[in-house]
C-alpha cells in the first residue's frame, strides 16, 4: 500500500499550542504527503502566524467557522471540550480526526492507537470517523510493554511516574520558570501560583488531574484504563504519578510481572529489536537516559533493566521519553501515516 501520489488535504486544531506547533513541525520533517495545510485555532488566536517547515507561514484561521469539507485528516490537540464540539462536525464532513484530547479515548466505538503497539486497531476508524491519542504517560509506557508482552506475557504492572510540567501546557512551563526565578530574589511562589496545587519549583507534587472516589488520581485511572484498551484487557496496572519540576521529558520506573520466565538478558534483548525503543543500558556512571537528553527525540529510550527477585518472573526497568513528541505529536502524525498509506483509498 502507498501514499496518494497528490497528497492529503490536512488540518492541525490547535496549531498555536506547544503540541499543535509540534505537530506542523514533526509533518514537515517527516515529509507527510500534504496538498494543502491549515492550521486552525479559537477565534482569539485567528489571524496570528505559525511556522510550518523551513519556509512556509501558516495564518490561523478560526476553528469554530472552518468548513472540514474535502478534508483528509485533521490533528487536534485543542482540549477535550473543544474536540466534543468539532470532531463530530468534522468527522460528518468525511474527514477522519486523530484526537490528541480524553474527550474519545474510551469510547468503544473510537480506536485507541499507539502504532508500534496496535496499528491494525487504525481499521476501526471507519465507526466514528475519529482516531484517538493516548495521554503521554501511557503512550510512552505501551512502547516499552509491547515487546515484553509479546515475549513473556505481562500480568501485572506497577508504574511510577515522573512527569515534566510541559504534559500540563505553556501555562505550567511559565509556572515552573517563574516560581524558580523567584526564589532566586525572595519572592513567593504564590506570586506566580496557576496551574499547580502547590510550589513546583525545587519540588515533587503526587498529583496530576482530578481525584477519584478510590483515591487514585485520573492520570493514574487513564493509565490502566488505557493500557487494557491498547495492549491487553487482563493486564492490571497500578500507575502513581508525580509532577516534577523538569521542562520536558517523562520518565517513568515500570515494574512488572509475567506469565513465562525470563532473564534480564532476555528482557534487554527483546526491548533491542522492537520499533520505537533505544536500549541505553549500562551498569555504570552515565549508563542510562534521562529526560534531559531525550528532548526532541522520537524514541523511547530504556534503562536500568534487573531482574526483580521479590516476585517471581519480575522485572524493572527506567523509561523516558520526550512528551511533547513522542508523548503527543509524533503518534498523532504516525497514526495519520498509517492511515493514509493503508486504509483511506482503499476500498
Amino acid at each position: 500500500m502507498a501514499y496518494r501520489s497528490e497528497g492529503y488535504r490536512v488540518a492541525v486544531v490547535g496549531a498555536t499550542g506547544n503540541v499543535g506547533r509540534e505537530m506542523l513541525s514533526i509533518l514537515s520533517e517527516r515529509n507527510f504527503p500534504i496538498k494543502e495545510i491549515v492550521a486552525l485555532a479559537s477565534a482569539r488566536s485567528a489571524g496570528r502566524e505559525v511556522s510550518f517547515g523551513e519556509d512556509q507561514v501558516l495564518k490561523v484561521q478560526n476553528l469554530d467557522t472552518f468548513d472540514f469539507s474535502g478534508f483528509d485528516i485533521a490533528l487536534s490537540s485543542a482540549g477535550a471540550k473543544i474536540s466534543a464540539a468539532f470532531a463530530p462536525r468534522a468527522a460528518e464532513a468525511g474527514c477522519v480526526v486523530i484526537d490528541n484530547t480524553s474527550q474519545f479515548r474510551m469510547d468503544p466505538d473510537v480506536p485507541l492507537v499507539v502504532p508500534e503497539v496496535n496499528p491494525q486497531a487504525i481499521a476501526g476508524y471507519k465507526k466514528r470517523h475519529i482516531i484517538a491519542n493516548p495521554n503521554c504517560s501511557t503512550i510512552q509506557m505501551m512502547v516499552a510493554l509491547k515487546p515484553l508482552h509479546d515475549a513473556f506475557t505481562i500480568r501485572r504492572v506497577v508504574v511510577s511516574t515522573y512527569q515534566s510540567v510541559s504534559g500540563g501546557g505553556k501555562e505550567a512551563m511559565d509556572e515552573l520558570f517563574n516560581q524558580t526565578k523567584g526564589i532566586f530574589v525572595n519572592q513567593p511562589y504564590t506570586d506566580f501560583q496557576e496551574i499547580f496545587t502547590k510550589q513546583i519549583a525545587f519540588n515533587v507534587i503526587p498529583h496530576i488531574d482530578v481525584f477519584m472516589d478510590d483515591g487514585a488520581t485520573k492520570e493514574e485511572w487513564k493509565m490502566a484504563v488505557e493500557t487494557r484498551k491498547i495492549l491487553d484487557p487482563d493486564i492490571k496496572v497500578h500507575a502513581n504519578c508525580a509532577r516534577v519540576p523538569v521542562f520536558c521529558g517523562h520518565s517513568e520506573y515500570i515494574n512488572i510481572e509475567t506469565e513465562r520466565p525470563m532473564t534480564d538478558a532476555a528482557a534487554r534483548e527483546a526491548l533491542r529489536a522492537a520499533p520505537g525503543v533505544v536500549v541505553v543500558d549500562h551498569r555504570a556512571n552515565e549508563g542510562y537516559v534521562t529526560p534531559v537528553e531525550c528532548a526532541g527525540e522520537d524514541a523511547v529510550y530504556v534503562s536500568r533493566i534487573r531482574k526483580d527477585p521479590t516476585v517471581e518472573n519480575g522485572l524493572s526497568f527506567w523509561c523516558v521519553a520526550d512528551n511533547l513528541r513522542k508523548g503527543a505529536a509524533l503518534n498523532t502524525v504516525q497514526i495519520a501515516e498509517v492511515l493514509a498509506r493503508d486504509y483511506l483509498d482503499q476500498a
